[in-house]
């Protein structure tokens, strides 16, 4: 077609009109070092060291950060098959959901029980009026009924539960308004998984210092206005774990301290009460590995296996691959959205069975002995 065009035009205006139709390839910048953008980095490593391939967990996982993505029957078949394949036993689909919602996705997943395990959100509807907090409780109760046996993802990066599917700004996770349902949370057996804040790369200056900046920019926050900051947002679960200690919470996404560990860690020691899924936070912790690798064997207790990134063989193995290897220096820039190298945290195995599946079996034994 492009050749066509060239011959349907005048032999003098044939030179201009290549080269017109050539400038869009090359006008990125991609083969200019001056002209390349950030966003368009690809570096692939060029050192001869070893690559390990982990085709299969190597203790059989359970995922506990997972979404209703797959929509219809044969999708859902499809992943409980790659589940088969890379070893994960079970997948807790967090749904965020309430009624009809809830009801729809828990009668996708409920043909498979013993692969998938449903948890529900909360209802908001008239959360900025008096007469909040009763009805939120009894359709808690109603998607327990149901079959939701936990709840979550709940949100708030900084501007209150105003978390994709909810729309609730200006209440925190410490709000009195929440205290009705994280207490029937308790009595129900019910384990919250909660996200509080986002990696302290989107609350810092878009600049020439930022070095999670190509990520950073795409889910940035220090442009919001009247917006909680990243250390007051963990002043914020802290003072929602102080509240509920009956409470089981997962901090999700190792509660974005993936920068302060060492935040974390004191938490942990502070409130028995919390745990934290790794999800989607693979690419920040896997710069520094040596540094988490001490911290998941002095935490393995209350670390939680979780993805949150989809469905794939190839996204499964990633994580097998950082959790388990001493693989140095590779990019997963695609799956990942930073141009920083990885490395492997070589994880023993007594740290790595507590994390794939220890850890959730404990939550899910806790539930049950309680009659729930």
């Amino acid at each position: 077609m492009t050749f066509r065009f060239i011959r349907s035009v005048p032999a003098w205006i044939q030179p201009l009109a290549l080269a017109l139709l050539v400038l869009p390839f090359t006008a990125s910048g991609q083969d200019s070092p001056e002209k390349i953008l950030l966003k368009d980095f690809r570096p692939k490593s060029l050192y001869k060291i070893p690559v390990t391939q982990i085709p299969r967990a190597k203790f059989r996982a359970i995922d506990m950060h997972s979404h209703p993505d797959p929509k219809t029957e044969e999708d859902i078949a499809q992943w409980v098959k790659t589940m088969d394949e890379v070893g994960v036993e079970k997948s807790i689909i967090l749904t965020q959901a309430v009624g009809p919602e809830f009801d729809a996705i828990y009668e996708r997943y409920s043909k498979h029980p013993e692969r998938f395990e449903l948890w529900c959100g909360f209802a908001y509807n008239g959360y900025d009026r008096p007469s909040y907090g009763p009805a939120a409780v009894a359709e808690l109760e109603r998607c327990y009924r149901m079959g939701a046996r936990g709840v979550g993802e709940l949100g708030d990066k900084g501007k209150g539960m105003d978390f994709e599917k909810v729309n609730a700004p200006g209440m925190h996770p410490d709000d009195p308004r929440m205290d009705p349902l994280f207490e029937r949370c308790a009595d129900l057996g019910m384990p919250v998984n909660l996200h509080v804040a986002d990696p302290i790369w989107m609350y810092e200056k878009m600049d020439i210092h930022n070095d999670g900046l190509m990520n950073a920019y795409e889910w940035r926050l220090d442009n919001q206005p009247n917006i909680v900051g990243h250390s007051g947002m963990i002043d914020i679960l802290e003072r929602t774990l102080q509240k509920h200690p009956r409470t089981t919470f997962i901090a999700c996404h190792l509660a974005n301290l993936d920068y302060d560990l060492t935040r974390l860690g004191e938490l942990f020691a502070r409130y028995p009460n919390l745990y934290a899924d790794i999800s989607a936070r693979y690419a920040e912790t896997a710069t520094i590995p040596r540094f988490v690798s001490k911290f998941y064997a002095r935490h393995s207790d209350r670390l939680l296996y979780g993805t949150d990134m989809g469905a794939t063989p190839q996204m499964y193995r990633i994580t097998f691959r950082v959790l388990e290897s001493l693989d140095e220096h590779f990019y997963e820039i695609e799956q990942f959205g930073y141009h920083w190298s990885m490395n492997g945290f070589g994880l023993p195995d007594t740290v790595l069975k507590r994390v794939y599946r220890d850890n959730a079996l404990k939550i899910l034994n806790l539930r049950r002995r309680s009659g729930k």
